[in-house]
């Protein structure tokens, strides 16, 4: 056996050191209890989610307004601004398009000009078998969210043949269609029972751009600035609508996603004031999920992948999970150790994160997280969303009231403190094996 000498000064410094860490756990403690509570945590939720925002649709002067409030609270907890610049504001730009001519024959049968959606920026299209359209055929039985792939392929051209199975689902396929990043690709869907080898189409269409924007801000990282630990959530909702029963015709839009941007903010005024932090923290509010995950799929593509260590994307946190209060699941838990590590750091806390308990909805998938994930990325999302039971989901019962702020408060407690070995940059998560995604 190995005697080791210890000095006085030896065994001071140790006892120094250990009291140092005890004073900054308690202090981080504090400071949590003390930025994230119910109180502020109401105060941010109330005004995101007011009559006065009118739902946040996309396009809508109103989002606008839920975009500087935001801005407001980032400049607040001391955030730097999107690349240095005089805004938080991530702008960017969709194309609209409004057919005015669509025509089609498939082996010399005419299809009905319902039957045809389009994405792309194009204002005149003439396609043909030999116009060099990869050609695919959406069978009966495949997901809706097999068809809204082919709407994010970046380089290919591509004749979608959709089975008519999905008639009823067609006009929001042509929705989402109509409104697209500006590109040099085009994908013309068909709806149709036909696989034709023959076909000659004809496009025309008004385009327009429309101005959307993320909202970022920045807290640089002390040692490794250059590796990223990214907090979001989406902003925008469904807006102004048909009345209900009660007369209100404001889907508000208080737990989807008002929820999850009052979590991103509270959250940049707690490590803003910490100012601790090893690696950059990006807090991002996200435009135009409830159309298409747009938002995020821009802010994503400025970040080469590895480069990001995680993503925390917030999405329904307002009531409590399947557990009960003090809980919360993980999508995608299984595809990287994140979630260990968070469980980590959270040990002999009331608080628990457990897997996605609805793995038949693909949540993994569906939310804000997706892209940066299908590049490898450990970006999950963090809910409490009882998917087979929220009486107010896309309702205009939405409102912050039916809202439980206490477990809020907690539940964005429990992120901050979860992530703190990660924003240490003492614990990096593993990466997505994207091979492996759909």
């Amino acid at each position: 056996m190995n005697t080791i000498k210890m000095t006085n000064v030896t065994v001071n410094n140790i006892l120094f050191s250990a009291a140092l860490l005890l004073v900054s756990c308690s202090l981080s403690a504090q400071n949590v209890d003390g930025i994230i509570n119910p109180t502020a945590v109401e105060n941010i939720e109330k005004n995101l989610a007011s009559d006065a925002m009118r739902g946040r649709a996309t396009f809508s002067p109103d989002i606008d307004k839920a975009g500087a409030y935001i801005a407001s609270q980032f400049k607040e907890a001391g955030l730097q601004t999107w690349n240095g610049g005089a805004s938080y504001l991530q702008p960017f730009a969709l194309v609209k398009a409004e057919l005015t001519k669509a025509s089609a024959t498939l082996d010399g049968a005419a299809l009905p000009a319902g039957s045809i959606a389009v994405a792309s920026s194009s204002s005149h299209l003439a396609v043909n078998e030999g116009s060099g359209y990869e050609k695919v055929y959406i069978k009966a039985g495949a997901s809706f969210r097999d068809i809204l792939k082919y709407l994010q392929q970046e380089k290919k051209n591509y004749i979608v043949l959709v089975d008519t199975s999905f008639s009823k689902n067609f006009p929001r396929l042509a929705g989402f269609a109509a409104q697209q990043f500006k590109s040099s690709r085009s994908v013309i869907m068909l709806l149709t029972a036909a696989d034709p080898s023959k076909y000659s189409i004809t496009i025309d269409q008004d385009i327009s751009e429309k101005p959307l924007a993320n909202v970022v801000g920045i807290l640089p990282g002390k040692s490794k600035k250059n590796e990223y630990v990214i907090f979001s959530g989406h902003y925008d909702h469904l807006g102004v609508g048909q009345a209900n029963e009660k007369g209100d015709s404001i889907f508000n839009g208080a737990n989807d996603d008002a929820s999850g941007s009052t979590a991103v903010m509270m959250l940049a005024k707690y490590f803003g004031k910490l100012h601790n932090n090893e690696r950059t923290l990006i807090f991002a509010t996200f435009t135009a999920e409830e159309i298409g995950g747009f938002g995020s799929q821009y802010f994503s593509h400025q970040f080469e992948p590895a480069a990001v260590v995680a993503m925390f994307n917030i999405e329904m946190i307002g009531t409590e999970s399947k557990w009960g209060t003090n809980s919360a699941y993980i999508t995608g838990y299984e595809k990287t150790d994140m979630g260990k590590i968070l469980e980590k750091n959270l040990s002999g806390s009331k608080f628990s994160f457990h897997p996605d308990p609805y793995p038949d909805q693909q949540l993994f998938y569906r939310s804000d997280n997706a892209t940066l994930a299908r590049q490898g990325v450990p970006a999950h999302t963090i809910s409490t969303s009882k998917m087979d039971s929220e009486k107010y989901y896309h309702t205009q019962g939405d409102e912050w009231s039916t809202l439980d702020m206490k477990n809020m408060a907690e539940i964005i407690k429990s992120i901050a403190l979860s992530a703190r070995s990660i924003i240490a940059g003492t614990d990096s998560p593993s990466r997505v094996d994207a091979t492996q995604l759909r």
